[in-house]
């Protein structure tokens, strides 16, 4: 992992360039372009921190007068776990100017770091996908409707918000992925679409999960792309749940996991499996990010809950880091770099920033 998060980093440095804005209404964003690091690269060895548990993969970053630098990132594990809850006190700030050998070390207090809210720039979409073949409906119906409901109370904020938004889909053994409710940030609207929910939504008996996973891949995609803009970046989550395996036979298992792996890196995917006659192997590969599996419907709410903790951790990885820099207008391009430390494990990154137009004081 760490000697392809180098090369990586190689490869970066050689093709990117990173344009800052220079005024209030001067803020310009690129994409991530993939890989560990996203739009930045290891560290100067001359800081000497040596080898990293925590990956910061910098998403988008941008100046504003007369002197903050704004950097959006997601921390995350060498193995792609996320790393929610950082405050402002756990990161530590080096800057290299031109005529500097080394890093020096930026106070957080006399630079007024901080983690900014990220809703200002930030979109966190949710595609929940429910199995409401007749096995489920004749069986398990309310239990899922139960668990469905917390995971809606658990993962959409407590005052809604355009920020965090929320589709629910279902599927059977048609070629195709019903709506229950489209995309909303009305907590509400999501919770009577799953009250609405009855036996006599489907009478097909098959299912057609590859299918459903694929149709959700390409809807979570759209979603991203959608909410990443000029001005806003986003991720997306997918929550497959099933009972059972596919039976439609309508799309091949390569297929399916084939779209998984090749999905954009900011689509967490998620599955929960109810019964005996799941397979959980091809589940774990489906919610490659994180997977669960009940024995019975009476742990359906428990595996539920289990998920949407998860689906807010991911969530919950993307920080806004801001502070004001010391650098003044004519120093040019400098060097940033910004270490955190989460208990005994530590990550860094590095990138650049201009100064142009850079005065005392911050907003």
């Amino acid at each position: 992992m760490k000697l392809y998060i180098k090369l990586a980093a190689i490869c970066f440095s050689l093709a990117l360039f990173v344009s800052c804005g220079n005024a209030d209404d001067d803020v310009e964003f690129g994409l991530n372009g993939g890989g560990d690091l996203g739009l930045g690269k290891p560290v100067d060895d001359c800081l000497n921190l040596g080898d990293g548990e925590l990956v910061l993969s910098i998403q988008d970053q941008y100046t504003t007068l007369p002197g903050k630098v704004s950097i959006f990132f997601k921390v995350s594990d060498t193995d792609g776990d996320p790393v929610p809850g950082l405050t402002a006190n756990q990161f530590t700030i080096y800057e290299q100017g031109r005529n500097d050998e080394c890093f020096s070390t930026i106070s957080t207090t006399e630079s007024f770091a901080r983690i900014s809210p990220n809703s200002q720039i930030f979109n966190n979409n949710t595609i929940l996908v429910l199995d409401l073949s007749n096995s489920v409906l004749s069986s398990s119906m309310e239990e899922l409707k139960t668990a469905s409901a917390s995971f809606v109370n658990n993962v959409m904020p407590a005052s809604d918000t355009e920020s965090f938004k929320m589709a629910i889909y279902w599927f059977d053994g048609e070629d195709k992925l019903h709506v229950l409710n489209e995309l909303t940030h009305v907590k509400q609207d999501l919770l009577t679409s799953i009250d609405g929910i009855n036996a006599n939504i489907s009478n097909d008996p098959s299912t057609d999960l590859y299918g459903a996973v694929i149709k959700a891949t390409d809807k979570a995609e759209k979603l991203l792309a959608a909410s990443t803009t000029n001005d806003r970046i986003g991720a997306a989550s997918v929550v497959i749940f099933t009972d059972g395996t596919d039976q439609a036979s309508r799309y091949t298992q390569t297929a399916a996991l084939k779209k998984v792996d090749n999905a954009n890196k900011n689509i967490a995917f998620f599955s929960i499996g109810l019964g005996a006659e799941i397979d959980t192997d091809v589940l774990g590969k489906i919610g490659k990010t994180f997977s669960v599996f009940a024995g019975n419907k009476e742990q359906l709410e428990t595996t539920f809950n289990d998920i949407s903790f998860r689906v807010s951790e991911q969530a919950n990885s993307f920080y806004l880091f801001e502070y004001c820099s010391p650098k003044r207008d004519g120093s040019g391009e400098n060097n940033l770099a910004i270490q955190v430390k989460e208990g005994n494990r530590q990550g860094a990154v590095q990138t650049k920033f201009n100064a142009k137009g850079f005065t005392g004081g911050c907003e």
